[in-house]
């Protein structure tokens, strides 16, 4: 196993254990992250975003397969399983992460999955219905930066 496929391992091993601190510690000081919800989203950011998700996950557990990496290129699938924390449901997503490397860390992390299919056992029948729809994936996405902005500022407020 090279460096960067050890640092994935060590990236997901640290998700399942909801250990922020490590994956923290995975990326670089430059680094941006992407997914269907979390997008377009700075170092600082990509690190609180993660710290916030691991504070409040419930039941929840990853599985990660199929790590690939190079030294510059990485891959990786891995399904995450939790209560979704605003409605409770049960949520199964299945994510295809992409990587970059530099400095022995992570500079660029996007995931893919697929929005529709998580706002259906997330959200229940609303997701359903209208998943699918832009104008529900931008609530979402709009939620979620807020929830994060607010996590932030409160972090920002204690630290000070």
């Amino acid at each position: 196993m090279n460096l960067n496929q050890q640092l994935i391992t060590r990236f997901y091993t640290a998700l399942n254990k909801a250990d922020f601190k490590t994956i923290q510690d995975c990326y670089h000081d430059d680094a941006v992250f992407f997914d269907p919800v979390f997008q377009d989203l700075n170092s600082a950011e990509v690190r609180d975003m993660w710290e916030m998700l691991c504070k409040s996950a419930k039941n929840f557990s990853v599985v990660f397969s199929e790590v690939i990496a190079d030294k510059e290129y990485g891959t990786c699938k891995w399904i995450a399983h939790y209560a979704f924390s605003q409605t409770g449901k049960k949520v199964i997503n299945n994510v295809k992460a992409y990587f970059k490397f530099h400095e022995g860390k992570i500079i660029e992390h996007t995931d893919h999955f697929d929005l529709w299919k998580w706002s259906r056992q997330a959200l229940g029948l609303p997701g359903w219905i209208l998943g699918w729809n832009e104008v529900l994936q931008k609530k979402i996405r709009k939620k979620a930066q807020d929830n994060l902005a607010t996590f932030m500022q409160a972090k920002a407020a204690v630290t000070y």
